[in-house]
């Protein structure tokens, strides 16, 4: 495990998920499940399955470096690597590639969100695992693939063909394209065609392999953070850090690399995951009431409500009738009440507020 390394990317915003998700408290930070344990604190602890502390690395905003300390105390100081600005996947991946490539040649890594849900958590390890032998043996890039259950507008689709070479792994495929958020015909297309996978955004990979294919496929990107090679892991890391985010590209790790790259495999896997993008998404995830309502919060009273997605803190009584299909979220004074049907609005509804009230409420 000592060559085993996780690369927990945490620096988005996730507005989406307003009110309970702001600027200064995004939605990797909170318990958004009602669990006991926030999404970036059930991501942690699922990694610790696949190599130790000392080898997991988050990346994260400036702004959000108390919120990890707080919330992983066990990480060490060290491993929480802070960006000046957000440029998106490809430079966070860049850095830290970079960074652990210095202090460990060897090292293959994991790299995932912050914020996703996995339900089937000894599934997903196997797959890991499954992908960490392929990336130690072989010069390749492993994304992981998600089984299909709908059509689904919302996520990236990667379509796979059979691997030109004889796979331990049957689940291992070579990736054909990649393929952005579709429209529902063209999702429903993939999903018939049984030649698709939802694409996870979780990537293996050895930092030899990711390095060399930056450097092939976006030297551009590649070159910033490859000059700071002295820096990492020193006292002038950071400063060097302020400077390569300053003239750095804003690009994801698809865009910058993996739609390029010839050496690219996918693992499809069944693990009970969801990005928990929006209110909507979280409703299934959540365990449902008679009348089909998923409900976060111990003083809830409902009456003749039907599909209704409820999230209030726990001290709060609320007492609602007759919705069908509403988001109803409470959180720190701010109240938002949306039908389930218009949820891609909230955006809207947070550029208005901060339009019209200011930064205090978003």
């Amino acid at each position: 495990m000592k060559n085993q390394y996780c690369i927990i990317m945490a620096g988005g915003v996730g507005t989406r998920f307003w009110p309970m998700s702001t600027t200064t408290h995004p939605k990797q930070f909170l318990d958004i499940l009602g669990t006991g344990r926030t999404l970036i604190q059930q991501t942690y602890d699922r990694f610790l399955e696949l190599c130790p502390a000392t080898n997991i690395y988050v990346v994260t905003s400036d702004m959000y470096e108390e919120l990890v300390t707080e919330q992983l105390p066990d990480l060490p100081k060290a491993n929480i690597l802070t960006e000046p600005a957000r440029k998106n996947t490809a430079p966070c991946v860049a850095y830290a590639s970079y960074k652990i490539h210095k202090l460990n040649p060897k090292a293959i890594t994991v790299v995932a969100p912050s914020d996703h849900l996995i339900t089937k958590e000894d599934t997903f390890i196997k797959a890991i695992k499954s992908c960490f032998a392929k990336a130690k043996n072989e010069d390749c890039l492993v994304t992981l693939g998600i089984k299909p259950s709908r059509p689904d507008t919302g996520y990236g689709y990667i379509q796979f063909i059979d691997s030109p070479i004889d796979e331990k792994d049957k689940r291992m495929y070579k990736v054909k394209t990649f393929t952005e958020k579709p429209d529902h015909e063209m999702a429903k297309f993939f999903m018939e065609s049984g030649d698709f996978l939802w694409n996870s955004g979780i990537f293996i990979w050895s930092t030899k392999s990711i390095i060399a294919s930056l450097e092939q496929n976006d030297p551009e990107l590649a070159n910033v953070f490859k000059e700071g090679l002295e820096f990492y892991n020193t006292p002038k890391e950071k400063q060097f850090i302020r400077q390569a985010y300053n003239i750095c590209k804003n690009i994801s790790i698809d865009y910058s690399l993996m739609e390029k790259a010839k050496n690219v495999y996918v693992r499809s896997s069944i693990i009970g995951w969801s990005d928990l993008g929006t209110w909507g998404s979280l409703y299934t995830h959540i365990n449902h009431d008679k009348g089909s309502n998923a409900l976060v919060g111990k003083n809830i009273l409902q009456y003749d409500c039907k599909n209704c997605i409820v999230h209030v803190p726990k001290d709060k009584l609320v007492v609602l009738q007759g919705l069908e299909d509403y988001i109803v979220v409470e959180s720190d004074g701010v109240l938002m009440v949306c039908k389930k049907q218009d949820e891609q609005q909230i955006r809207n509804f947070v550029n208005d507020v901060k339009v019209q009230k200011g930064d205090k409420f978003v």
